[in-house]
C-alpha cells in the first residue's frame, strides 16, 4: 500500500480535509436506511452537510478526500501531481477509526468520501471500497456514506461499492468536451459519463430487483449526483443549463452541483478573475436549476442560443415571467397546480395550498397572504375573483422597476455581496429555497 505511515493522522485530517473543501457535491436527500439493532448509526431520510432533514434537525457528516496524492494534472485543481502542496494519505483503518470516533461524540452522522488518484483509478477506487466494507462491516457503522466513484476504475468495483454506499456521484467537472479537453486533456467525458450510465442502469436494475424480493440488498439507494466547475471556461448558461437537462433526463441524476470556478492556480489557461469567483452566476444557476427539477420549467424556456445567459438583477423566474406577460395575469381560483408554479411569489408548498384552501372557498389576497404567497412579488401577475390587488400596469419595464425594490436580500458577506457559493455545509431543501432563493 503506497501510504505514508510517518505522518500523525491529526495532521493527515488537517490536510485532507482542507483539501476536500472544493467539493460541493454532497447531499442525502432521499433514503432511508434503518438500524437493524446490531450496529451504530441510522439514515432516515436526512439532509447531510449541515442541511435540515424532515423534522428540522441539522445533520453533519466528515468531509475529507482518502488522498490529495494525484497523478493527473488537471490545471484547476489545488492537488495536480505538479503543485507543490503538502500531500497526505488515510488508511482504511484511518478512516473508520475517525469515522467512528466522531460519530460516537456525536460531532457527526455519515461520511462524505472523495479522493485524488493514487497510483491509479483501479488502486485508489479498491482504497475506497475497502474502507466503507470495513465501516459497514466490521464497525457495523450503519449512518449515511456518499463516496465519489473514481472514472476509469473497474466497474465491478464500483459495483461493490455501490451495494455498500446510500450515494454515489462522479464529477462531470467541467460543462462541455471542448473544456475538458482544454484545462484537463487526461480526462475525457467518455470515460466520465460511461461509468455514470452504468451506475444508472445498476440502480434501476436493483430497484425492480428490490420490489420483487424485498430484502435483496439496495444498490446506491439514494441515487447519483455530479459536480460541475462553473467559470474556468468559456460556457454561456444556456449551455450549462442544457448538460444539466440532458443528465436529469438522460442520467436520472438526483443534484448536478455548481461550483464557482475559484483560481488556486497560476495558469495561462486559466481566467484571471479580477472581481473573484463568479458566484451570482453560481447562484443564479441553482434557481434555474431549481425550475428545471420541481417547477415543470425547460431549459429553452428560460434562455435561448439569442440571449444565453441569465439576468444578474432577477431571479430567472421572474425574468421568464416578464418576457411572457401576454400569460398574465393569472386567475388564482381558477389556474391549475402547474400554472401556479409560474407565477413569481409563489412556490411549490403555497401552490398546493392554494389547491386544496380554494376547494373550500373562494381565495382573497388576504387569504394568499396566510398561505405564504410573497405578494410583493406575485400581485402584477395574478388576479383575485378577477381583481388585481392595486391598480397595475402589465408592462415590463414598470413591473421590472418595481421588482427591483423587492428582490429577496440575502446576508450580507464581505465587501457587500449578497449572495455565496453553496458549499458542503447546506443543502437547500425544497422549501428553504422557496423562502430564500427563489420565494416563487
Amino acid at each position: 500500500m503506497n501510504i505514508q505511515m510517518n505522518i500523525p493522522v491529526q495532521e493527515k485530517l488537517e490536510i485532507l480535509s482542507d483539501a476536500a473543501k472544493y467539493d460541493v457535491a454532497c447531499t442525502s436527500s432521499g433514503v432511508d436506511r434503518n438500524n437493524d439493532g446490531k450496529g451504530l448509526g441510522s439514515c432516515i431520510a436526512p439532509g447531510i452537510c449541515h442541511a435540515f432533514s424532515a423534522d428540522g434537525r441539522c445533520i453533519s457528516l466528515l468531509k475529507i478526500l482518502f488522498t490529495n496524492e494525484c497523478v493527473f494534472d488537471c490545471q484547476y485543481c489545488l492537488n495536480r501531481k505538479s503543485n507543490d502542496v503538502r500531500r497526505a494519505s488515510f488508511t482504511p483503518d484511518e478512516v473508520c477509526d475517525l469515522t467512528m470516533g466522531f460519530y460516537k461524540r456525536n460531532y457527526i452522522e455519515g461520511l462524505f468520501l472523495s479522493s485524488g488518484i493514487l497510483v491509479s483509478p483501479n488502486y485508489t477506487m479498491e482504497l475506497i471500497y475497502q474502507t466503507v466494507k470495513k465501516l459497514r462491516e466490521e464497525h457495523h457503522f450503519q449512518g449515511y456514506i456518499h463516496v465519489k466513484a473514481i472514472p476509469g476504475a473497474d466497474q465491478g468495483l464500483i459495483d461493490k461499492t455501490g451495494y455498500l454506499v446510500d450515494r454515489m456521484s462522479i464529477n462531470l467537472e467541467l460543462p462541455t468536451a471542448e473544456g475538458l479537453k482544454k484545462l484537463a486533456p487526461h480526462k475525457t467525458r467518455k470515460t466520465i459519463l460511461k461509468p455514470m450510465r452504468q451506475i444508472q442502469s445498476t440502480i434501476t436494475t436493483n430497484k425492480n430487483e428490490v420490489a420483487i424480493f424485498r430484502h435483496a440488498p439496495k444498490y446506491v439507494p439514494a441515487g447519483q449526483s455530479t459536480q460541475m466547475i462553473i467559470g474556468a471556461t468559456n460556457e454561456n448558461d444556456y449551455q450549462i443549463v442544457k448538460v444539466a437537462e440532458s443528465l436529469y433526463q438522460g442520467f436520472d441524476l438526483k443534484r448536478v452541483f455548481y461550483s464557482a470556478f475559484v483560481n488556486v492556480n497560476q495558469d495561462s489557461n486559466l481566467p484571471a478573475l479580477q472581481s473573484g469567483p463568479p458566484l451570482l452566476r453560481e447562484h443564479r444557476l441553482y434557481q434555474a436549476d431549481w425550475l428545471l427539477r420541481f417547477y415543470g420549467f425547460k431549459s429553452d424556456e428560460l434562455l435561448s442560443e439569442e440571449r444565453p445567459n441569465f439576468n444578474t438583477l432577477l431571479d430567472p423566474k421572474c425574468d421568464w415571467a416578464l418576457r411572457h406577460l401576454e400569460l398574465f395575469p393569472i386567475e388564482i381560483n381558477k389556474a391549475d397546480y402547474h400554472t401556479l408554479l409560474r407565477i413569481p411569489g409563489i412556490g411549490t408548498k403555497s401552490a398546493m395550498r392554494i389547491v386544496q384552501a380554494r376547494r373550500m372557498a373562494s381565495l382573497e389576497f388576504s387569504d394568499l397572504k396566510k398561505i405564504g404567497v410573497v405578494l410583493k412579488r406575485a400581485l402584477y401577475f395574478i388576479t383575485c375573483n378577477g381583481r388585481m390587488m392595486y391598480p397595475t400596469k402589465i408592462e415590463e419595464d414598470y413591473i421590472f422597476r418595481n421588482l427591483l425594490h423587492v428582490e429577496e436580500k440575502v446576508p450580507i458577506l464581505e465587501n457587500g455581496i449578497n449572495y455565496k457559493q453553496l458549499n458542503l455545509f447546506e443543502d437547500w431543501g425544497g422549501q428553504q429555497y422557496d423562502n430564500l432563493f427563489m420565494r416563487g
